[in-house]
């Protein structure tokens, strides 16, 4: 990554790092979820979609608060 795209990234981070953050808390949990459906929604099948990435992050996120705070759901 460039000092130039580094530098674009550092400006539009803070709005984005709202929703898209590591969830701590089941709030957390509840309001990433929501997002992903939200997201899904949009971008239905179209892997091509500019937030198609956007939905791959959020179900890392989801799936491990998941694995470390929802007991059953690996089993």
């Amino acid at each position: 990554m460039s000092i130039a795209e580094l530098e674009k990234v550092t400006k539009a981070w803070p709005p984005i790092s709202r929703a898209v953050r590591v969830p701590r808390t089941e709030g957390d949990y509840r309001e990433l979820v929501e997002l992903l459906d939200r997201i899904t929604d949009e971008v239905g099948e179209d892997e091509h979609h500019p937030l198609a990435s956007l939905m791959d992050v959020l179900g890392v996120l989801i799936e491990k608060y998941e694995d470390e705070h929802v007991p059953g759901l690996t089993e």
